[in-house]
């Protein structure tokens, strides 16, 4: 079991892990933040040019709270219960919904979970512009894997419009709303 003081995520320093209740903690910790990831998916804020839903503002909480490896999981625990048709995405659900759109970002939150997390976890986040950084990586992983998978069903040019250039307003919010939140998830810890 690790030192409290020196565990290098904030969930680790809440709940330690140890032996006994190693596979306790994840199945809790996965379902919990499965849960929040749906729970975002629905909030949809007004905001200019489109409406802002807080999806990739959870993908990056719960990379810090939970590590780069926990959170991955999480994230692909989320898209596996949308997978098997739980109600856990807005628009659908089931193996037919990743023949659309979303897809791609759903990769991408996977992957920017695993970086922004493990970045995290080896102290790249102690400084506002460096957690802005890492925050911006995320984001840009998730544009990326998402734009990628959208050019494929609508062309590049109009998926870079509408899969990217629409959302840069928001995305730059919720960067700078995580990246201000860091300093009271670390005291919380």
């Amino acid at each position: 079991m690790q030192n409290r003081d020196s565990a290098p995520t904030i969930i680790a320093r809440l709940w330690p892990q140890s032996d006994s209740n190693a596979l306790l903690r994840a199945v809790v910790l996965v379902l919990a933040g499965s849960v929040l990831l749906a729970l975002s998916a629905r909030v949809q804020v007004p905001f200019w040019p489109v409406k802002m839903s807080m999806q990739t503002f959870a993908v990056f909480v719960l990379a810090v709270a939970y590590g780069g490896r926990l959170a991955a999981l999480t994230v692909l625990a989320y898209i596996a219960e949308g997978a098997m048709g739980l109600p856990v995405f807005v628009g659908g659900s089931g193996l037919a919904y990743f023949a659309g759109p979303t897809t791609g970002y759903l990769a991408g939150f996977a992957v920017a979970a695993l970086v922004i997390g493990t970045l995290a976890e080896r102290g790249f986040m102690r400084t506002w512009p460096a957690a802005f950084a890492v925050f911006l990586l995320g984001d840009a992983i998730i544009f990326a894997c998402g734009v990628a998978w959208l050019s494929t069903l609508i062309g590049v040019e109009r998926a870079a419009m509408a899969g990217f250039v629409m959302f840069v307003p928001a995305e730059m919010l919720k960067i700078a709303l995580a990246t201000a939140l860091m300093p009271v998830l670390r005291r919380a810890a």
